[in-house]
């Protein structure tokens, strides 16, 4: 990045913070605010950064912001797909390909996903991959933001690691297979036929896992659209929830929320993430 990209970052940065008031992005007004949009030190709560390290871009100074971190800023100024790429561009980025962890996400799902502060909910793609979580999805199920590559994908990880399992009790690892392939099937048909991403995980998995191949040949086809599921949480032990989603105009989204089960002691374990907090449940959902 030369001097000038660097100095008109900045400014774009600024633009696009004075536009947004605290309330757009789940933030509480406060008194005595001097500004009309965020304040810096809000913007970098929001994209995961320091003040120090985000008081520098909008300077213009700093090093070059990474792919994810460009990411990061694009949801916490909400910017619209044409601002995200501008935004990458300044930064002398290549634009993500869509479907990865640094895909631009809807700004009117992550106005959603900002009021949804006391229920977990986060926002995935067609091929499970979370883009985004609020606080009580980290505490529920694990930080899944530092995951690149295939294995991002919550589906890739389900049938080649293990470990990945242990999110469901081992009595729903069945039914929570055949529901995946169902989908992943369904996904792939919505996307166009050559789509390299879909078929690239699909190859993949057809030849690491006897058991995906195995259901693959079923042709089941079904999107998740709601569910039923029970969680094996590290602290609180099982807790079952129903999992809705909301899916996007071209289908490539989805914003899972969830919500205890009725009849159930759930109500009072999700109240307790609060207390609880994050949990170190990487490689689940």
């Amino acid at each position: 990045m030369d001097s000038a990209s660097r100095a008109e970052l900045g400014a774009f940065l600024r633009s696009r913070r004075a536009r947004i008031r605290p309330a757009d992005v789940g933030l509480p007004h406060g008194p005595r605010r001097r500004v009309p949009g965020l304040r810096r030190d809000e913007v970098a709560q929001l994209a995961g950064a320091s003040v120090d390290y985000y008081n520098e871009l909008e300077r213009g100074a700093g090093p070059q912001p990474s792919e994810q971190m460009l990411a990061a800023l694009a949801r916490a100024l909400r910017l619209t797909a044409d601002e995200r790429d501008y935004l990458y561009h300044l930064a002398d980025r290549p634009v993500p390909a869509p479907g990865g962890a640094a895909s631009h996400v809807h700004p009117g799902m992550l106005d959603l996903l900002a009021r949804l502060t006391s229920t977990p909910a986060q926002v995935i793609t067609d091929l499970h991959v979370t883009l985004v979580q609020n606080p009580p999805a980290v505490a529920l199920l694990g930080d899944q933001s530092g995951l690149r590559g295939a294995r991002a994908s919550f589906v890739h990880r389900w049938f080649t690691e293990p470990d990945a399992r242990g999110l469901y009790p081992e009595a729903d690892h069945e039914a929570q297979s055949r529901a995946f392939v169902a989908d992943l099937r369904a996904a792939a048909a919505r996307r166009d036929a050559g789509d390299p991403e879909a078929r690239s995980m699909i190859g993949f998995l057809l030849g690491a896992s006897s058991e995906f191949a195995a259901l693959w040949a079923e042709h089941e086809v079904a999107f998740r659209r709601d569910d039923r599921k029970r969680i094996n949480h590290p602290a609180l032990g099982l807790i079952e929830v129903n999992c809705l989603t909301l899916f996007s105009e071209d289908g490539r989204q989805r914003l899972l929320w969830f919500t205890p089960a009725v009849g159930t002691d759930s109500a009072g374990l999700l109240d307790l993430l609060a207390v609880i907090g994050t949990q170190d449940v990487t490689g689940q959902r």
